[in-house]
């Protein structure tokens, strides 16, 4: 599915979410480059998909005056990865799960992972595979579309834009409604931030940060191992 996307999920991102995510993007990059306290850190980002968050790490670091070392793009999409290193001819990339990341143990300052959770059947296993490859002290970012604990007017809104508008848009842009019609079904499916931090828990990942954006459609969570 995320094969068929690819050349067109840049431009279906951007008007699905009026730029906004990108905001929401910076601000996991600022919290954690800040909170890692290191002036050399080593990134991964998990689902990485087209590249974008990377372009934001890179972006935040240089203002924050971080270097940053090395940095990693991992997803087990080959059509995304095609357009990622099209775009980012100089990083390296791996066609992989998170469930299983070639990488060696404590080797990683941070991982992010922006809105691909949902799409790990094993949270368990992604979630021990993050803490093995971070080192002490390490930080995991995870932007995603949390299933809502609120029922207010505005969730609602948000709720129906999500449900009948977003498909719609999504699938004339990408030419793929179906694809787009997983989105909501997927956020259905997901977990509420609270069940989300108790899981993080339970693998020894302890979240220091959690707010949710635009009425609740996307939640940013960040973890400390």
């Amino acid at each position: 599915m995320f094969d068929s996307i690819s050349e067109r999920y840049d431009i279906a991102n951007r008007v699905l979410s009026m730029g906004i995510d990108i905001s929401w993007r910076k601000k996991g990059c600022q919290i954690s480059l800040k909170e890692v306290q290191k002036t050399d850190v080593d990134i991964v980002d998990v689902a990485c998909g087209t590249g974008d968050m990377i372009i934001h790490w890179r972006e935040v670091a240089t203002k924050l005056g971080v270097n940053i070392a090395s940095i990693c793009g991992i997803d087990p999409s080959a059509g995304m990865l095609e357009v990622a290193r099209k775009k980012l001819q100089d990083t390296h990339f791996i066609q992989a799960e998170a469930i299983k990341i070639p990488l060696e143990s404590e080797s990683v300052d941070i991982i992010s992972i922006a809105y691909g959770l949902r799409n790990v059947v094993d949270r368990d296993n992604a979630f021990k595979e993050f803490y093995r490859i971070l080192r002490k002290g390490g930080i995991l970012v995870i932007l995603e579309f949390t299933k809502n604990e609120n029922n207010g007017f505005l969730e609602q809104i948000a709720g129906f834009y999500t449900r009948k508008i977003l498909p719609k848009i999504g699938g004339l842009i990408s030419k793929n409604m179906a694809a787009y019609q997983y989105l909501p079904n997927s956020i259905e499916e997901f977990l509420t931030l609270s069940l989300l931090e108790q899981e993080l828990r339970q693998n020894k990942l302890e979240p220091i940060y959690s707010k949710s954006y635009s009425a609740n459609i996307s939640t940013l969570c960040i973890s400390k191992k």
